[in-house]
């Protein structure tokens, strides 16, 4: 009888780089246009076609490196894998093999809200990683280890149309790639998408990649097995490969699915794990299900051998350190410190660090502000439902940070009502001019001048004795329609704070 099982999982993560050219050629970096235009001798293996190693392709390698922890190899290769798939052209692949670009890295994965009885350090999650070290940091983040992160370059594209014909489209062929390796430190598959996840925001943060699932600029491998405990006796289960995942749902969902299959595998023929054996799998999303595509013996069958055409190189110090300058503040990091600094909400601050721009954006409006709370809700409440509405960017917004700390700056200071700022807000919008001009173009500023709000206040009341009547009868909420009465006399622009006080003294003199 099965006692209890760990789901342990590994992720390989396929990501392309955003450089102008392809890995090893001149071939434009460019995703999607008419196919087999992006191509030549070089990135089609052609004979005697030499490749070149790209700067730029080792250069976000580092970056890629460095915001996820890594060390940066000072001398490195490329090597040879040898498989034989329709859209490989050459026959094998450039990659890295036994000298990475990165070696140990890792990502700290915020705690997955479980049930009660799934709590990390319960039963059925693991809280050390299989070196007994623990994962846990500071019982607020899990510590994912990453392996190695290698620079090899990406295949062509197999297109299945209608009919019984397929096609090949080698414009992805030579497509510069990272591929990052973590340890089998993830315990399910939540875990696993919330990993890939959090890889995806911080390559995009520092610009390493679009990220574009849905493009295939990143997908995902999910080495997956699990340890049974059946009758005292420990049983691990043999690894499944589950290729090209390219969604945060399919990763969550094929290891789901993957689990339950693998424990009825055991079940019934007690299948265990052997080193030399993996099961590649395919994810079908419509029936919702795994699907064997081949097993892997041995990595004897990739014959790895070292790349002929490309010399083993070093990286410069030089390099290394440009690309720990070019990661900066990461997004965690970034969210911690504007929940600290900027007394925001934990909402607030994931918004405003969704992206490196929008986060930069905030930070120098929040810098010439006087509220930096109120400087965000604007943002948060009015400039991003905007944005949200026109499907634009930050970076495409006309207006800068400099507007909304003004505006920002104009409430604070009382110069205008909330009802105000949202047509000053419009304004500024449509005709990019600074809100202290708008509010003196159209009148808005509030009179602050105590003795100007007391006249306004007598002048209402002596010309509404029936609602002071009503008042001393004990109706009080002819209050509110006094202040009204306030507002319209002055056209909008007495403070209303004040305005509140000094009617509420007159009123109490009664």
């Amino acid at each position: 009888m099965i006692e209890k099982y760990e789901v342990v999982i590994g992720c390989e993560i396929h990501t392309q780089l955003l450089t102008k050219t392809k890995a090893f050629c001149a071939c434009e970096n460019k995703y999607g246009g008419m196919p087999d235009t992006r191509v030549c001798p070089v990135c089609l293996g052609l004979p005697g076609a030499m490749p070149r190693i790209s700067q730029g392709y080792v250069e976000l390698g580092a970056v890629a490196g460095q915001a996820l922890n890594c060390n940066i190899a000072r001398f490195t290769k490329f090597d040879r894998k040898h498989y034989f798939y329709p859209d490989l052209a050459k026959g094998y692949q450039i990659t890295q093999y036994d000298l990475p670009l990165c070696t140990d890295g890792y990502v700290d994965l915020p705690f997955i809200h479980y049930p009660k009885d799934e709590q990390p350090g319960g039963e059925n999650c693991r809280t050390k990683n299989f070196k007994g070290e623990d994962c846990i940091i500071d019982n607020k983040y899990r510590r994912v280890r990453i392996e190695r992160i290698h620079l090899e370059e990406d295949v062509g594209k197999s297109l299945h149309l209608q009919g019984a014909h397929s096609y090949i489209d080698y414009n992805r062929c030579g497509t510069p790639l990272i591929e990052i390796v973590t340890k089998p430190d993830i315990s399910s598959p939540e875990e696993a998408a919330l990993f890939m996840q959090t890889v995806q925001e911080i390559l995009r943060y520092v610009k390493v990649t679009k990220g574009n699932l849905e493009e295939g600029n990143m997908r995902c491998d999910a080495n997956i097995n699990l340890n049974i405990w059946e009758d005292g006796k420990l049983y691990h289960t043999p690894i499944s490969e589950i290729k090209n995942l390219n969604s945060f749902r399919a990763i969550k969902d094929a290891c789901s699915y993957e689990v339950k299959r693998q424990l009825q595998e055991f079940m019934d023929d007690r299948q265990e794990f052997n080193a030399g054996f993996k099961v590649t799998m395919g994810w079908d999303e419509e029936k919702g299900q795994t699907v064997v595509q081949r097993t892997k013996n041995s990595f004897v069958d990739y014959r790895f051998v070292v790349e002929p055409d490309i010399k083993p190189f070093t990286v410069s110090e030089e390099l290394i350190a440009s690309a720990k300058e070019k990661v900066g503040e990461l997004p965690e990091a970034k969210r911690t410190r504007f929940k600290k600094e900027f007394a925001l909400s934990d909402f607030d601050a994931e918004t405003l660090t969704s992206t490196r721009e929008l986060s930069l954006w905030f930070e120098e409006a929040a810098s010439k502000s006087k509220n930096s709370k109120r400087t965000a809700n604007i943002i948060l409440s009015e400039l991003l439902a905007v944005l949200n509405e026109k499907n634009q960017t930050i970076e495409e917004v006309e207006i800068t940070p400099a507007h909304i700390a003004e505006l920002s700056n104009s409430l604070e200071e009382n110069k205008i009502t909330s009802k105000q700022a949202k047509e000053v807000f419009a304004e500024m919008l449509a005709t990019n001019k600074m809100p202290s001009e708008i509010i003196k173009e159209k009148g808005m500023e509030q009179v602050s001048d105590s003795g100007a709000i007391d006249k306004i206040v007598q002048d209402v009341l002596a010309a509404n004795p029936k609602a002071i009547e009503d008042f001393k009868n004990g109706k009080t909420n002819v209050v509110g329609w006094l202040m009204g009465q306030v507002m319209k006399l002055s056209q909008g622009k007495a403070n209303p704070k004040q305005a509140t006080e000094i009617l509420n003294k007159y009123l109490g003199e009664l």
